[in-house]
């Protein structure tokens, strides 16, 4: 088995991804990069952040970029982003706590946007997507210690399409470096049901991923990128003894009078009910290695429901020895979907109780 001996990571956006939302801009502005977002990308993480990681409790870090930030264009690269990502790299080294690197957004892969050529129906998107890869591994060629996550949230697509094109990926990489610890995660943006689809490989250095965001309901209420969360725009506690009103969000939104049929209330009973594809998994894969790559609740949520709703989402986990890392540390204002753990202003975490909880420790 692969060396992955880490339990408890955090994951970094609205950084070199999500520094702003893509859906509000118009089609030919979306992928250009600013003067603005140059300065943001130079100034918004520090190596005091890191710090600020480390002395929390946590033993790796989760870093999101997009191909965009990397790409000056197709095949060509921007020094300057992968400095600073070196240097974080680097840096996280140095604190002895590990690093993955996640492509967040590729091109014609952007997980909260629908695009007509997307990275699996386009010979030049796959290309410059293996490339991009390449790239990062003749850059990292020296660091046995970077981790790679191949891709965020695949969409729904056929799952071969995605499974073809990682197996394409993995087998390049494989040329330059045969030991490098990469990630892949299933489609349906990587919810635990679509692991059933997921390609597993005989390869010790190949690691797994899934994200928890159920209920969405709860997890994004009120989110103003998803057009159901914003249509119901109703405040949502965790746990809830009021099923009746998680079930009429699907009554309202999806116009489903079935949702939690068995459950009389919300709770870590029907937390245990979605993670059980996960838990299948790891039982059916002993000797592979699952990680929780990404998991939490909007802002807004009040303080107490997302301190609760960590704490039984990380206790599941840790039963069944799943490593996780929490989304999200930091996330820019103008971020429509907010799930950061940090203030602003003193990037202190928002409560101890909430700090305990995402260590386990509560």
């Amino acid at each position: 088995m692969a060396e992955f001996n880490y339990k408890r990571g955090m994951g970094i956006g609205g950084w070199l991804t999500n520094y702003k939302r893509f859906n509000v801009l118009p089609l030919d502005k979306r992928l250009q990069i600013t003067i603005g977002d140059l300065e943001h990308f130079r100034s918004y993480i520090t190596d005091s952040d890191i710090d600020n990681i480390k002395d929390m409790g946590f033993d790796h870090i989760r870093l999101g970029f997009d191909q965009i930030v990397l790409e000056e264009e197709p095949y060509k690269y921007r020094d300057e982003i992968f400095s600073l990502i070196e240097h974080f790299a680097s840096e996280c080294e140095k604190r002895r706590l590990g690093i993955v690197l996640n492509l967040h957004k590729a091109v014609g892969n952007y997980c909260d946007i629908e695009e007509e050529e997307t990275l699996f129906n386009s010979k030049e998107l796959s290309d410059r997507f293996i490339g991009l890869w390449l790239e990062m591994e003749r850059r990292f060629r020296d660091n046995s210690y970077v981790i790679f996550e191949l891709l965020n949230e695949v969409r729904d697509i056929n799952p071969d399409l995605w499974n073809d094109l990682a197996e394409r990926t993995i087998c390049e990489i494989r040329k330059l470096n045969k030991d490098r610890l990469i990630i892949i995660g299933p489609t349906c943006w990587n919810n635990p049901h679509a692991l059933d689809n997921l390609r597993v490989y005989e390869d010790k250095n190949v690691m797994y991923t899934f994200h928890m965001y159920d209920p969405s309901e709860f997890t994004h209420q009120r989110g103003v990128l998803q057009w159901n969360h914003l249509y119901y725009n109703r405040k949502m506690e965790y746990p809830s003894n009021d099923i009746e009103r998680y079930k009429d969000y699907h009554r309202l939104v999806w116009g489903n009078n079935k949702a939690y049929e068995g459950f009389e209330r919300m709770d870590i009973t029907y937390l245990r009910h979605i993670l059980d594809p996960a838990i299948r998994f790891k039982k059916n894969h002993p000797d592979k290695i699952l990680w929780c790559g990404e998991f939490g609740t909007i802002r807004h949520a009040d303080i107490t429901s997302r301190e609760n709703y960590m704490h039984d989402v990380i206790t599941i986990l840790k039963e069944n020895d799943i490593p996780y890392s929490v989304w999200n540390y930091l996330s820019t204002p103008n971020d429509g979907n907010r799930f950061s753990l940090v203030d602003d202003d003193t990037r202190k975490i928002l409560s101890d109780r909430l700090l305990k909880a995402l260590l386990g420790e509560l």
